[in-house]
């Protein structure tokens, strides 16, 4: 191999290990990417930037507008108030999957997933059932819905648009449609008859919500009538008698580590953990008040309630601070404690850089109730009522969707000028406001696509691409072009779940179309293998962002995905090797 594509090795190495790592966001790792290859020389600058130019990059921002039209329209809140009616756990399993399967060909699954998952802990409280039963089935479901159409994700546009420039025609909006809805109904079968009895069995009566999240963290002072005051940790033996962990305690600038023989004194602050309920029969036995609502004057005249809020994946607020998430100027509100799952918090909730996944316990106005559960970063987990929206935007926004979907599958208008002409009419109706679209739009994805479909020119260009297919060909034999395309199948499986699904479409489509060349066969069945393996990642929780939503409001844990998911994929695969031929045949190439 030249120096060329031994660098794109490298390249491609460490960008592996950085997105399975999850050290750096995924949008940034693409950059490093892209830079790495401009500066050896391996692309143009031209080419660097093509990727940003590119259709599915453009077309993947719109359908970002199209969903959230969708969503903050209200078109879903029939759907959502029927499944409310829902009393038994198989059942709502079962209906979440046949509802949210179809709508995820046309609508973002993580907008499903988010729209859907306080739905679900909603009714396994009131029927006293484990999250766990219900959410994993949830987001697989969204996975199989958008791998029955060309637009149902980002990974189907990418992988039709690097075909095209591969020479291949493009691919319909339905053709992918009679294999994914054959994958989908197995998959719900599956998940029903088998899956179901490979999920967690833990029930939770009391307050699933909550206990399945996990313990707070929370700061509380205390005040000139504490009972605590004179009396050191150990003697007050708050775990025995209130089922409250102290971790710190924070007097002034001065931070004490397990401070158990320390005197408490007034205007400390305590570090404590516990469930909410106890943490708060705590503070009012012991006369404390809660650190982060007492910093701020509260308006009787306004009725406060008390939501929890997840910080949602692809989040503008990951890795900030609380008081930079702009919770107070813009909601009116007080995160007052913090749980962060598999870690035990020590810092001030001030000095806490969040992550996903962590749930923050906030006391907001009620009027502003309406707004945050609009707000992209976070997914409200908890709520009183649902939003009032007007019937007559949602009755749009459905048309619209309509319309985009009918004009480009009947190829009345390409793909991303449909899309874009969809968005701004949603905008037009007021679907959604004027500043939303840029904030409902995930840039982290469009950066992460523009940065990264450049690796693809490099793997070409280097002569990577050919290596890898002679490698391949010679791991195969003389088995045909089935056994390739197993091959390529499990080989996107795999990188997707190391790396994600739109960086293994980027790696595998020129290389399946190269092994497919060198088989003197028809390169579609390869591609279709590569967009289909890519689409449907249910072996990790970080595999595919709604895994990631689930796996922290249900309380898996890595390996329940797993158990569940590998059996899935395998039948996948093999369901897969038959139909992809069936509906694609290996032509012999003119």
């Amino acid at each position: 191999m030249s120096w060329q594509a031994w660098a794109t090795v490298a390249v491609i190495v460490l960008a592996m290990g950085l997105f399975a790592s999850e050290k750096l966001r995924i949008d940034l790792v693409a950059l490093l990417v892209l830079a790495a290859l401009v500066i050896l020389g391996i692309v143009s600058p031209v080419e660097a930037l093509s990727g940003f130019s590119n259709e599915a990059t453009v077309t993947v921002a719109a359908m970002f507008a199209l969903s959230l039209g969708i969503e903050r329209s209200g078109a879903l809140e029939p759907l959502t108030r029927l499944l409310m009616r829902i009393k038994r756990p198989w059942l709502l399993t079962l209906a979440l999957m046949l509802a949210i399967a179809p709508l995820g060909a046309f609508i973002k699954n993580i907008a499903l997933v988010a729209t859907f998952l306080p739905l679900a802990l909603r009714v396994c409280q009131r029927t006293h059932t484990s999250p766990a039963r219900v959410l994993m089935p949830m987001a697989y479901a969204a996975q199989m819905g958008g791998v029955c159409t060309l637009i149902g994700t980002s990974s189907n546009l990418l992988a039709d648009s690097l075909a095209q420039e591969h020479g291949m025609a493009a691919f319909g909006v339905f053709e992918f449609t009679r294999m994914g809805v054959v994958l989908a109904v197995v998959g719900i079968v599956y998940l029903m008859l088998v899956g179901r009895w490979l999920l967690p069995r833990q029930v939770n009566a009391e307050m699933p919500e909550q206990e399945e999240i996990g313990k707070y963290v929370t700061e509380l002072e205390v005040t000139g009538q504490s009972s605590l005051l004179g009396s050191s940790i150990t003697d007050a033996r708050l775990g025995e008698q209130f089922g409250v962990y102290p971790l710190e305690l924070l007097r002034g600038e001065k931070r004490m580590w397990s401070p158990r023989s320390q005197e408490i004194a007034v205007g400390d602050v305590l570090l404590v953990r516990g469930d909410w309920e106890k943490i708060e029969d705590f503070r009012r036995r012991a006369g404390l008040r809660s650190a982060p609502d007492s910093r701020y004057v509260q308006d009787t005249n306004h009725l406060r309630v008390m939501v929890e809020l997840m910080v949602a994946p692809a989040s503008p607020i990951e890795g900030r601070r609380l008081d930079e998430t702009g919770l107070r100027w813009r909601y009116d509100a007080v995160a007052l404690a913090i749980h962060r799952r598999g870690q035990l918090l020590r810092d001030k909730l001030s000095d806490v850089s969040l992550a996903v996944g962590d749930v923050l316990l906030v006391l907001v106005d009620e009027e502003a109730m309406s707004n945050l559960r609009n707000d992209e970063a976070f997914i409200v987990l908890s709520e009183r009522e649902e939003a009032h929206r007007t019937p007559r935007k949602a009755w749009y926004a459905v048309a619209i969707m309509a319309a985009v979907v009918i004009g480009s599958g009947l190829h009345w208008l390409p793909i991303p000028i449909a899309a874009i002409c969809g968005a701004t009419a949603m905008a037009l109706t007021g679907c959604f406001g004027r500043k939303d679209v840029y904030e409902g739009i995930d840039w982290k994805i469009i950066i992460l696509l523009g940065a990264i479909l450049p690796l693809g020119i490099a793997i070409e260009k280097s002569g990577l691409s050919q290596t890898l297919v002679q490698m391949g060909l010679g791991v195969v034999g003389n088995h045909g072009p089935l056994a390739a395309l197993l091959m390529v199948y499990l080989l996107t499986a795999l990188l997707t779940e190391l790396m994600g699904h739109n960086p293994s479409v980027v790696l595998m489509v020129g290389i399946a179309a190269s092994v497919a060349h060198a088989m003197n066969v028809d390169p579609r069945p390869f591609v279709v293998a590569v967009a289909f393996a890519a689409a449907t990642s249910f072996a990790t929780p970080v595999g595919y962002p709604t895994n990631t939503m689930v796996y922290y409001a249900g309380g898996y844990r890595f390996t329940d995905f797993m158990k569940v998911g590998i059996p899935l994929i395998l039948i996948f695969c093999a369901l897969s090797m038959w139909l992809i031929p069936l509906f694609w045949p290996f032509h012999p190439l003119q």
